[in-house]
């Protein structure tokens, strides 16, 4: 029974990865039959009938999802993947989008593209990926922030560059651990699997959007060359593209409560001592009144603003494999990838800047929701300010890594498996430039519809002499990460059906984060020496309604901003003036002021992990059933040395902890057709990065400050899995999965509200120069800053169910006999225990810390996904549309009394149409996001106040690839 090729697939990642190389590099030669190579999925009983015996030949994406069942149907442990339709030729232009077609997968995107997954409702930093064996972290600087973390940017790579993903949704004892959601394993080239002689495989496609309406370049191409003996193999891939994207949409900068100076007439503060209102909006004791009292305890839009932000990104990618097989009990491999992806990132912003000057502003006819929000007023005296951003950046990735396979004797072999990865994300330039108008009359906001307000600028916004340049700034930073790894797996097959797997790792991980500033602000009386110089601003030269707080903007320092489509309604003012990055900087000179620490953004981590496992697999028949099973127990010490700055000295801390994880994966087949999985594990997570370093940052603008905990306990959790799989006919599949995972120890933040700054010891120096902390005077010592740290909570639970049926239409006549489908749906329920500040209850009053835990699912889970595609192919004509969907969840906790903040759900639609002119020429038309569907942001779970709300266009791809 089970004769044969089971021992030669099992081996958890790397022979599951070979299997997929092999289906991915000839597809041809799939059979109907489903099971070419693997006996673990077919009962000794069974015999297949002299129909499937006739070999069919299926090539195309019918070809690769038939593969990728294979790689299910052949493991033990519940295993999906995605195999390349043929080489170089990845079925998505992006590998996260290709992820969120596998069930109980979901994608967060940035400017349109996939960037990250979420595993069974797990966050990005519970999935550990590998790349051709070894796992890595690959860091980008693209969206509005860089993944400092350990979560894994898919958009660096080319998809053109990778043959196979391999996603491991439940623990092997010989699987590497570190993951509470999934293992990934990204495979690349394999050229002992392709044909002997020479292959060379091209294709070039032109991209354009639509609503920034540029055209860029894709192109990729692959050479391989395999001996006529089938010994010794080598390819190289290259791929390039080039897109120049929008994003175009409305920001709010979240919503919070404030007193203002002046409700519908009322003043809202008086002086002391004689009764009067004070003089220049600021100063005075705050005097109650009904309508000042509504005003202050409502939510207003913090930053109520439109803009422009540009994407301009450049991937290069660069893979190579040599492999040599003396003999057909050696193989060495040795493999590289490089990757490069730079991104400019353009913001041009018009904003009234309500956050922290509320009491200079006077607001007229308020209109109030239920939800307790201001969603309409008109202000006086505010403070109308535009912005320009220009980030450039740059991620490297290379990888290096080697393999030795040997058949010791026919039955005890081992795997000599190592290498290096490094990944440098780095930011030269991190420029923003103000103009300020900071007595504006007449400025209109309307959030009735919520998601596309109105905003109208009573002055005008595009005449210099209504503007100051008040503000500069500047942050460059690195973030590196570098992994190094060795291990050795062996396997003993000691009887038929019983084998001994042994292994063991070394592993060490750095990870460090550089960050300086070059933040100042203007003020005084406009003189260009002082923008040298740290200047600290008067309440007069702040506030008065004549004072000369910065350099008068002119038409030489400035340029006209238009907003284009970005969803506003009439009346939105939707051209606006900027400054002009290269003359402010040139007139400021910018670049040559002295570079100043980011205390709080350089930390670094260094992780040693040393472990080993024993693992059994087993199979055969117990009273009639067969089975196939494996079993073990995985060890990992890991060593953990951080360090940071606090109050501006360096502290280094270390510690150790041990993990025993067991794990037991089984597999019974009451038919040929049915597999019966189960799984139970003990899996973890090691802590995020930026709370496990002991340095502190502070956050001078929302008033917080943030101290790491290098005592953090690593997320551990227990983890049950069961799934019934009917392989009802070929290339077809109709599963049901359910899962389940008690987090035993899940970090959560610790809050103290409506404390000093002073109080925490840190020194004003870790604030930048240019936060309202520091040019406003007494911030620093009045109780209004929140403190959080993390520490060891009481855990939480997540389960749910996948639904996944897969199948080509063959039941139909004629030519709807083409078609296929695949279909799958994922349901999730988690509860945790969070504290978040609730909102103030007196007028100017603080944050109220929460008296009872708020139970909320995990953050970054949506409780429902659905993924669909529908497909077409015959010997010329291949057609696919994919639809996907994820419901809203959070993903964090917010600030300013918001009780968390996420995203509401989404839908993408993407499609393709390929034609075959010959064997070698195929020409394509691909359309992604075809709804153009919108980004929806919130703060406060419960009111679901609009963050932002931005889209980013249709992207079409037409082209042609050739194979000789």
């Amino acid at each position: 029974m089970f004769e044969g090729g089971y021992k030669s697939v099992s081996r958890a990642g790397a022979s599951i990865a070979a299997l997929a190389f092999a289906l991915a590099a000839s597809p041809a030669t799939a059979q109907t039959t489903e099971n070419p190579v693997t006996d673990a999925a077919q009962p000794a009983s069974a015999s297949p009938s002299a129909a499937e015996e006739a070999e069919i030949v299926v090539t195309g994406f019918r070809a690769s999802l038939g593969a990728a069942i294979n790689v299910k149907r052949s493991s033990i442990s519940s295993v999906d993947a995605i195999v390349a339709e043929d080489i170089a030729k990845f079925p998505d232009q992006n590998l996260a989008e290709s992820l969120q077609r596998i069930p109980g997968i979901s994608i967060q995107r940035d400017a349109g593209e996939g960037r990250a997954i979420t595993v069974r409702g797990l966050g990005a930093q519970f999935t550990r990926v590998r790349v051709n064996g070894l796992e890595t972290v690959a860091t980008a600087t693209d969206g509005a922030t860089a993944n400092r973390d350990r979560a894994f940017d898919f958009n660096v790579f080319a998809s053109e560059l990778f043959t196979s993903i391999v996603v491991h949704k439940t623990a092997e004892a010989s699987l590497d651990e570190g993951s509470l959601g999934a293992v990934v394993d990204l495979n690349t080239g394999n050229p002992l699997a392709g044909k002997r002689g020479f292959t060379l495989v091209g294709s070039a496609q032109a991209s354009y959007n639509d609503l920034s309406k540029n055209v860029g370049p894709r192109v990729a191409g692959l050479l391989s060359w395999k001996s006529p003996d089938g010994t010794f193999g080598v390819s190289v891939s290259g791929a390039y593209s080039k897109t120049n994207n929008l994003e175009l949409g409305n920001n709010t900068v979240r919503w919070a409560q404030a007193r203002f100076d002046n409700v519908d007439g009322t003043p809202c503060f008086t002086t002391t001592a004689t009764g009067t209102t004070p003089a220049n909006n600021n100063g005075g004791v705050y005097r109650p009144s009904a309508a000042c009292d509504k005003a202050a305890l409502s939510f207003h839009p913090r930053i109520p603003r439109y803009g422009v932000v540009r994407h301009d990104r450049e991937r290069l990618g660069v893979t190579g494999s040599v492999q040599w097989a003396p003999t057909d009990a050696t193989k060495i491999s040795i493999d590289g990838l490089y990757s490069r992806f730079k991104e400019t990132r353009e913001e041009k912003w018009l904003e009234v800047l309500l956050r922290s000057n509320e009491r200079s502003i006077n607001v007229v006819n308020p209109v109030y929701d239920a939800n307790n929000n201001m969603i309409s007023a008109t202000l006086n005296d505010a403070w109308v300010r535009t912005e320009h951003y220009l980030r450039k950046s740059t991620t490297e990735f290379y990888q290096l890594g080697g393999s030795w396979d040997q058949d010791v004797t026919d039955r005890f072999k081992f795997t000599l498996l190592g290498g290096f990865s490094k990944s440098s994300a780095d930011i030269p330039l991190e420029t923003t430039f103000v103009f300020d108008d900071r007595d504006a009359q007449g400025y209109k906001y309307d959030y009735t519809d919520s998601r596309s307000p109105l905003l109208s600028y009573g002055t005008s916004v595009t005449d210099p002499a209504n503007f100051q340049l008040a503000e500069i700034r500047d942050r460059p930073s690195n973030v590196t990460n570098k992994f190094r790894t060795a291990q050795l797996r062996t396997e003993w097959e000691v009887v038929d059906g019983f084998t001994v797997k042994t292994g063991a790792v070394y592993r060490r991980f750095d990870y460090d984060i550089t960050a300086f500033t070059r933040d100042t602000t203007v003020c005084g009386n406009g003189g260009k020496d002082l923008v040298l110089g740290t200047i600290t601003c008067s309440p007069t030269s702040l506030f008065g309604p004549t004072a000369v707080y910065g350099f008068q903007a002119t038409s030489a320092l400035s340029e006209l901003a238009k907003l284009g489509r970005a969803g506003q309604p009439s009346g939105t003012t939707s051209e606006f003036l900027i400054p002009n990055i290269d003359a402010a900087s040139q007139f400021t000179g910018l670049y040559n002021r002295p570079l100043a620490l980011d205390a709080g953004n350089n930390r670094g981590v260094t992780e040693e992990v040393k472990g080993g496992y024993l693992q059994i697999d087993a199979k055969g028949t117990v009273l009639g059933l067969d089975y196939a099973l494996n079993a073990g127990m995985r060890y990992v010490h890991t060593h953990q040395a951080s360090y940071g700055l606090n109050s501006g000295s360096v502290v280094n801390v270390s510690r150790n902890y041990d993990d025993w994880l067991p794990a037991l994966n089984l597999a019974l087949f009451p038919t040929r057709d049915i597999v019966l999985r189960g799984a139970i594990s003990k899996v973890m997570t090691r802590p995020a990065l930026g709370n496990v370093t002991p340095g502190g940052s502070a956050d001078g603008f929302n008033y917080r400050v943030t101290f790491g905990n290098p005592r953090l306990e690593p997320f551990r959790a227990t983890a049950f899995d069961a799934a019934v799989e009917w392989y009802f006919a070929p290339q077809s599949i109709l599963s049901v999965a359910l899962f389940k995972k008690n987090v035993s120890s899940f970090p959560v933040a610790v809050t103290q509200s409506n404390v000093s700054f002073t109080s925490t010891g840190l020194p004003a120096s870790v604030l930048l120069p240019s936060s309202p902390a520091i040019t406003t005077p007494g911030q620093l010592s009045a109780p209004i800053w929140t403190v959080t740290t993390t520490g060891n909570g009481a855990g939480a639970s997540l389960k749910g169910a996948e639904l996944s049926v897969q199948a080509p239409f063959r039941f139909l006549p004629g030519f709807l006999a083409n078609f296929g489908g695949i279909a799958n749906a994922t349901f999730i329920s988690s509860s945790a225990g969070y504290r978040p500040d609730l909102p103030a209850i007196t007028p100017g009053g603080g944050l109220q810390p929460s008296k009872d835990p708020r139970n909320a699912t995990l953050f970054g889970v949506s409780k429902r996904a659905y993924n669909a595609t529908l497909y077409y192919e015959d010997k010329k004509f291949s057609a696919r549309a994919s639809i996907s969907y994820r419901s809203g969840y959070i993903d964090a906790n917010s600030g300013t009394g918001n009780v968390f903040e996420g995203y509401n759900s989404i839908t993408n639609v993407d499609a393709s149409l390929r034609y075959r002119i010959t064997e070698q020429l195929e020409l394509s038309l691909e359309g992604t996001n075809l709804t153009d569907a919108y980004r929806d942001r919130y703060v406060d779970v419960d009111a679901n106040r609009n963050y932002e709300y931005n889209h980013f266009g249709r992207t079409f791809l037409m082209g042609a690839r050739f194979k000789m």
